[in-house]
């Protein structure tokens, strides 16, 4: 196995040792030097861009005792506690959900030690899936529910341990629940004095609108192809190929370029299981479609979503090509051959019905219908869909 958490025996979040994301940096610096520092941020990119670990640094940054160079100086001893993720004035909510050991009332405290373990061992590039994973939750959604939010307010209402600022970072805050959110919002909008609020999410779309309107945005962009190659040489064992294959099909998103390094047959597993699905449902195999169903259906509802996603995605290079756009499709050589031939059957009509359907899948995915159902209904309609790209 490559050795992918190399850096994590070393924890440390300094700007320094973000990927990339170098002109967000900069202004999140030049805050803490004119003493401009929003007291409610939120870090808006997609996934594997750096945002909660960005968030981390600039709260570290912001505590650190010996700031040199725009940056922590990673040392002093608030650095030594943010570097092992357990400073008295540094808390974190995130979503949860009820498990075998946790079988009622779920909240961010029961889960702490896992999630410290988590962001050390992938050095704050997390996923939901993977956290998912962590606290073995894979069939379920998690949520931030009411406990959370009244232990915002409880925390927040102290004064602080050892630092001039209290840091409450939210990730994931499109996973607030909607019956919680008001408990939170006097406090987000009017926090006790030196309380910084750094809310971190995906999807602006799913957030409450009263949450969305008591932060200021901080947009983060996907990594750069040079940040992800630069990254990726640092990793053990991957040869130059690789690192080119991996840059491609990764996109700017490093938690996705880590689990291929680790799960590179997953990955090509995956995708010839799209590409299995896409030709049953062409040559309109019930049958075998059936079957594919049948196995896609006990696989997960968070591993559900992310096949539908990369499904989406590869529908969407399909269009490009057509478009005469293939050097923004990113396609790497294992896609290579069989976009050659399945593009012919998109268009611009049908692409957009098929990515709307996908889109209406994962939605129902993501509310609990259910997945045989969801699958068997997708598999028809891309079938028919993809018949009248082909005559068009």
């Amino acid at each position: 196995m490559h050795n992918l958490f190399s850096l994590s025996l070393n924890f440390e979040m300094l700007f320094e040792k973000i990927n990339g994301q170098e002109d967000v940096k900069k202004r999140l610096i030049q805050t803490v030097q004119d003493s401009r520092i929003s007291h409610a941020q939120l870090f808006l990119g997609p996934e594997g861009n750096g945002k909660l670990a960005l968030a981390i640094a600039y709260a570290q940054y912001i505590n650190c005792k010996n700031k040199k160079n725009g940056d922590a100086c990673g040392i002093c001893p608030s650095c030594i506690k943010f570097n092992k993720l357990e400073h008295p004035d540094l808390h974190f909510i995130f979503p949860v959900a009820k498990t075998a050991e946790v079988k009622d009332k779920p909240s961010s405290k029961l889960f702490l030690n896992g999630w410290r373990e988590f962001l050390l061992e992938n050095n704050a590039y997390i996923s939901l899936t993977g956290w998912y994973k962590k606290i073995g939750i894979e069939n379920k959604q998690a949520l931030i529910y009411t406990e959370d939010c009244n232990d915002i307010i409880r925390t927040l209402g102290y004064k602080s341990y050892e630092s001039e600022y209290k840091v409450m970072i939210i990730w994931m805050v499109e996973k607030l629940y909607h019956a919680a959110a008001p408990k939170i919002l006097k406090i987000l909008e009017e926090p006790p004095e030196k309380t910084l609020f750094l809310l971190v999410a995906e999807n602006q779309h799913q957030i409450i609108n009263t949450i969305l309107s008591r932060t200021q945005i901080v947009k983060i962009p996907k990594i750069s192809d040079e940040a992800m190659k630069s990254a990726l040489k640092q990793q053990e064992g991957i040869s130059d190929a690789e690192i080119r294959r991996i840059t491609t099909q990764s996109d700017g998103n490093f938690s996705k370029a880590l689990q291929m390094i680790q799960h590179g047959e997953e990955e090509k597993d995956s995708f010839e299981e799209f590409r299995n699905w896409m030709r049953l449902c062409y040559a309109f195999k019930i049958v075998e479609i059936n079957a594919f169903v049948s196995s896609i259906a006990k696989i997960g509802r968070e591993k559900q979503k992310l096949f539908l996603q990369r499904a989406a995605g590869t529908l969407r290079k399909s269009i490009l090509i057509n478009y005469k756009l293939k050097e923004l499709a990113r396609i790497d050589d294992m896609e290579k051959d069989f976009m050659q031939k399945f593009h012919p059957f998109m268009n611009p009509q049908n692409g957009h019905e098929i990515g709307k359907e996908i889109n209406d899948a994962i939605f129902h995915i993501e509310r609990n219908a259910n997945p045989s159902l969801v699958f068997m209904d997708l598999s028809l309609k891309l079938s028919a869909l993809m018949h009248r790209g082909k005559a068009n």
